[in-house]
């Protein structure tokens, strides 16, 4: 008998941004329906906070200016079945007008309870909101 495998891991990097009224900036990738926090996959021998300021910029157009670290999270992949995510979570800061670009259809800043309203990603829904009061308050 055989033990039942693992999922495969994705290791991403992925920021919480937030603009001065306290809401969070979400993004949604073309073809898909979660939103999510930017960020991507770490490319071979990448820190999660060079590939991160390295999404950052591709999909926002802006590079940022503060990565502050939040911790690693543990959630399902939203757009690649039957894949976990290993997700190194920043605090970033960004200036400038940001536009979705590369793969990012969408682009929306909702407050937290806006956001519960939208189809999210797991790892936004199950991680990341639940911590971001929590953060407010630190």
């Amino acid at each position: 008998m055989t033990a039942p495998s693992s999922p495969p891991v994705l290791h991403i990097a992925a920021a919480l941004i937030e603009d001065a009224e306290g809401r969070l900036l979400l993004v949604r990738k073309r073809g898909t329906a979660a939103f999510m926090q930017a960020g991507g996959k770490l490319e071979p021998g990448e820190s999660p906070a060079d590939a991160l300021a390295r999404e950052i910029t591709e999909e926002l157009g802006q590079p940022p200016t503060r990565l502050s670290p939040l911790g690693e999270f543990s959630a399902e992949a939203a757009n690649e079945p039957g894949h976990v995510l290993r997700a190194h979570l920043f605090r970033a800061e960004v200036a400038g007008p940001l536009h979705a670009a590369a793969e990012i259809a969408e682009l929306r800043w909702v407050t937290p309870a806006e956001a519960l309203a939208l189809p999210l990603a797991p790892l936004t829904r199950e991680q990341v909101l639940p911590r971001v009061a929590g953060l407010a308050e630190a």
